[in-house]
């Protein structure tokens, strides 16, 4: 009782710039124990530490930007958007990229505002639009935004994946495609649910995707930079190629963005997911109520635990592009990050990211290979067969380098040990027994042994 009436003395009738004079200490004090969030002070330095590494050693490169209150506190470019022998164009923050699953949260977010106006419901079957598809009668809107439709990931298969296709043909590898489980009965990721969900936009809105995106999300909130991609890239757009890194970079094959459509066949920057996100918080396309289903369910975004804070939103992956997209509600905190190269992994980025962000224990990676002397580099050079695989695998040495001949091609293989090598990305990893004369290759879990011809 003597604090509180202490306190009512002291403020009670009072000019606050008075009070803010004579008592600033407890002012400050107030402000501090009162306030919700504060500013994060981040480690910049050691944030541009950590990105010169990860450009240094040919790891990564894209874009990644920080904002607070839609204040940005730290940004950051590394690499190129165009890189070959000739030329070496660098990444600019109007470069554009393909960001993948990330256009699930676009494509969730117009579904939701149909629903608000009643010209759809969460529990409408697909049946409506699409009576010939199996289960259709059984198979909900909200489970294909859950990803428990059991709607299979429909796809051409081989090489296809460079050559355009229509409704008609993707509607027919769905009729063709047998179910994986009955509606609901669990979670799989289904990027084919969601390119049905941009067909039945387009149904119902009686537009082209491209054209609801437009009206419904980037011109209502500024988003000059973000659009549905249709086809290869564009460079005269600002569009980027994705890398891999062999040696040197390697432009590497492009999806027609026909494939992934309302899945994942968006183009925008980090500058615009960053306004994305926080708009959809902020209440600027969807309700409150719309926005609690989304983020209680999981519907079109997901959560994700950062230093045990917990994040809303997505991550894409597309070729070898990579974006991630995430937003913290009490802070008011948002991060966008996009690449072209995809060689160290997305998610160990923005870990380190984030515990340099909030002054956490970080030890930046050194990536370091391991020296191999070339005398026992030697004993592995040769030719390498399964009789179950069809190819065979020619190993050769550059200096203290093991590489993997490939065509005309030769991939360098990184050491991680003195029989131990590897190749990221993909994943394929690399493990030799010169007394037996043989070489295990190792990716997703599956191991095949080949033996050295003579």
């Amino acid at each position: 009782m003597r604090k509180n009436k202490r306190f009512n003395e002291l403020f009670s009738n009072r000019p606050l710039s008075k009070i803010m004079k004579r008592h600033g200490v407890l002012t400050l004090i107030l402000l501090v124990l009162f306030s919700t969030s504060y500013a994060q002070t981040p480690d910049k330095a050691k944030l541009d530490l950590f990105f010169d590494q990860l450009s240094d050693n040919n790891k990564a490169m894209g874009s990644l930007i920080i904002t607070e209150n839609n204040n940005i506190t730290y940004s950051r470019i590394i690499g190129y958007s165009q890189v070959n022998e000739k030329e070496k164009i660098p990444l600019t923050a109007a470069t554009r990229y393909r960001i993948g699953s990330i256009t699930k949260t676009f494509t969730a977010t117009i579904t939701f505002q149909l629903i608000e106006e009643g010209k759809l419901k969460l529990d409408d079957t697909i049946d409506k639009f699409f009576p010939q598809i199996p289960h259709a009668g059984k198979i909900t809107i909200q489970q294909i935004l859950a990803h428990r439709s059991g709607i299979s990931n429909a796809t051409r298969g081989g090489d296809s994946k460079t050559n355009p296709i229509t409704e008609e043909e993707r509607l027919a590898l769905i009729v063709g495609s047998k179910p994986e489980f009955a509606p609901d009965e669990k979670y799989s990721y289904s990027n084919t649910g969601y390119v049905l969900l941009g067909y039945i936009i387009e149904k119902i809105t009686e537009k082209p995707y491209q054209e609801v995106l437009n009206e419904r999300i980037t011109s209502k909130i500024g988003l000059l930079d973000t659009y549905l991609g249709t086809g290869y890239t564009d460079v005269s757009k600002n569009e980027c190629y994705s890398y891999g890194y062999y040696g040197r970079w390697q432009q590497l094959t492009e999806t027609h963005l026909s494939i992934p459509a309302g899945a994942g066949a968006i183009i925008s920057t980090p500058a615009d997911l960053t306004k994305f996100i926080q708009a959809l918080f902020d209440g600027k396309l969807v309700s409150k109520k719309s926005l609690d289903v989304m983020m209680q369910k999981q519907l079109g975004m997901e959560a994700f635990i950062h230093n045990g804070k917990t994040f809303y939103g997505h991550a894409g992956g597309i070729d070898n592009f990579g974006s991630w997209m995430v937003y913290l509600p009490e802070e008011k905190l948002t991060l966008a990050y996009a690449t072209n190269a995809k060689v160290y992994p997305v998610s160990d980025i923005i870990d380190g990211v984030f515990d340099i962000y909030w002054n956490k224990p970080f030890t930046i990676p050194s990536f370091e290979s391991i020296a191999v002397d070339p005398e026992i580099l030697d004993q592995y050079i040769g030719v390498y067969s399964n009789l179950e695989a069809p190819m065979k695998f020619i190993i050769t040495r550059d200096g203290t380098t093991l590489c993997w001949q490939q065509n005309t091609d030769s991939i360098p293989l990184e050491s991680t040990a003195i029989d131990k090598f590897k190749i990221d990305p993909p994943g394929i990893f690399f493990e030799f027994d010169a007394t037996k004369k043989q070489m295990i290759l190792k990716r997703a879990g599956i191991e095949r042994v080949f033996t050295k011809e003579e």
